[in-house]
């Protein structure tokens, strides 16, 4: 049995190639047990992809960098408890931080 493709009326649809930057200002990062990695926009840095240990002095560290990097909101996956020392050190610090 054959199927036929019904095909739509009016305008043909177009899909971007690239997603809309809504935020150029934001960093994503995974929250891990012994590590958080941590991206920024390509053009803010050489290695715009980084790993920072979970110790204070480090997520100290992820949040200069961060402010290097001109970054002002961060968006932050976790599926344990481990985002919330770094939630409180960027909060503290002034970024907008969306778990």
């Amino acid at each position: 049995m054959k199927f036929k493709r019904h095909q739509s009326l009016g305008k043909p649809r177009v899909s971007p190639t690239l997603l809309e930057r809504i935020n150029p200002h934001v960093a994503g990062i995974d929250c891990g047990s012994a590590q958080h990695y941590v991206a920024v926009p390509p053009d803010r840095d050489p290695t715009p992809v980084r790993a920072f240990s979970t110790f204070t002095n480090d997520l100290i560290q992820l949040a200069d960098w961060l402010t290097a990097c001109r970054v002002t909101s961060v968006a932050m996956e976790a599926t344990g408890v481990y985002w919330i020392p770094v939630y409180e050190i960027l909060e503290a610090r002034g970024f907008e931080v969306r778990l």
